[in-house]
């Protein structure tokens, strides 16, 4: 596949990867003609990731990597974050946008893989597996259907009837169960799910499963006082975030068996290595499924989520796109066929007289604009102009010296 050419040389263009991101990225990395790739298999410490950063022009990571005002501040090359996860709080968003550094996500990429696992627990705790599981391997044999039961008739309360939660609600439904669900947005329903108050979801679940993202409003939302609502013999999911669950009052519910049992899949502290010990109050429990945050860690999914946010990377160092940024104004935007045309991007603050400035300057130099593309949002402004290419220089000499301006650069 022969690649088209940018103003700065793609082999120049220093991408780092973090934390062992799926090969599939480096492939088409590698096949979009990006070369120069820093590949590693880790997490890196603050100080390492600093001076890795410095002469980095993309980065991707996972959701170990720290990218804090004091790491970004000093990644003065940095265009833009792939973040190769579901999740962008590991990231300083407000001064990434600050910045003018482009962040991207994969927020679809393992859904399947995070709704497959919600309905195995489901199976396993409505059936004492992990009970069972132990006492068979030290040679105890619990043969029986003592509170044992099917999937089928149970109903299943979802939380956050997103990307996630709206799968789960499909292959529950399939299963026979009655799905009801509480999301703070209005959401249509997918089949026969139904959508409830949250205290109503609360106290009529067989089982409750968790799909928020971390929020302020999230932030122990199953505290002591919302577990209590929950009704006797239930089962609580979460494979969201770490920080929604009060885990103290969950164990106290599991060890008094008021509760039928819960898997937890993310948790506050969790390790940052496998070399370092897992802590939690929920270790030794029957009832308790334990996984080490790994909802969305199938092949299937670190394959897709590689190819998706390497894609949307490459695009935007290619093309100038910004479809799915989280910090960018979205622009979906396809080369000039004119080969004689330069492009011209520029990330400004969103205050007024910024776009009259820039076309008033271009009218005074007789620049013959072939293409403009503006989006703002509340804080960025982003244009893209299509100029001709022998204007393409002083266009971006002058661009830089207009007021606001946060980020210029001729993309070829």
């Amino acid at each position: 596949m022969e690649t088209q050419k940018t103003s700065y040389p793609k082999d120049k263009i220093k991408i780092l990867l973090l934390e062992g991101v799926h090969q599939s990225a480096v492939d088409n990395f590698n096949k979009m003609g990006y070369t120069n790739i820093d590949y590693v298999k880790t997490a890196l410490p603050e100080a390492e990731l600093i001076e890795r950063l410095k002469d980095a022009h993309m980065v991707g990571l996972r959701s170990k990597t720290q990218l804090t005002e004091k790491v970004l501040s000093q990644a003065e090359k940095l265009m833009a974050i792939g973040c190769f996860c579901i999740g962008t709080n590991q990231v300083d968003l407000e001064y990434a946008q600050k910045a003018g550094i482009a962040v991207f996500n994969s927020p679809h990429s393992n859904t399947r893989s995070v709704a497959e696992l919600v309905i195995a627990e489901c199976v396993m705790l409505m059936r004492r597996i992990p009970e069972r599981d132990k006492a068979a391997h030290k040679g105890i044999w619990l043969k029986d259907a003592k509170d044992s039961y099917e999937l089928r008739g149970k109903t299943l309360g979802i939380i956050g009837y997103g990307n996630i939660g709206s799968q789960v609600s499909v292959l529950a439904e399939a299963l026979g169960m009655k799905v009801r669900y509480y999301d703070i947005a209005p959401k249509l329903p997918l089949g026969n799910a139904m959508s409830q108050d949250l205290d109503e979801l609360l106290s009529t679940s067989d089982i409750v499963t968790l799909h928020v993202p971390a929020t302020e409003s999230t932030e122990y939302m199953m505290n002591r006082e919302a577990l209590d609502k929950m009704k006797e013999g239930s089962i609580l999911i979460n494979l969201s975030r770490g920080n929604v669950v009060e885990i103290e009052a969950l164990r106290e519910k599991l060890e008094s068996k008021y509760f039928r049992g819960a898997a937890i899949d993310v948790y506050p502290l969790e390790p940052k290595s496998k070399n370092e010990e897992f802590t939690s109050d929920l270790r030794g429990l029957d009832n308790v499924i334990l996984t080490p945050h790994i909802g969305g860690s199938t092949q299937e999914a670190q394959e897709n989520i590689g190819m998706d946010a390497s894609t949307k990377l490459s695009n935007f160092m290619d093309k100038g796109n910004t479809v799915s940024c989280i910090t960018i104004p979205e622009l979906n935007l396809q080369r000039p066929k004119n080969k004689e045309t330069h492009r011209v991007l520029h990330i400004h603050k969103n205050e007024p007289g910024v776009l009259s400035e820039i076309n008033t300057n271009l009218s005074k130099m007789n620049v013959n604009i072939l293409g403009q593309y503006l989006k703002t949002n509340e804080h960025i402004g982003y244009v893209v102009l299509d100029v001709e290419a022998n204007a393409s220089k002083e266009v971006l000499r002058n661009l830089k010296e207009v007021k606001h301006t946060i980020k210029a650069r001729v993309l070829y």
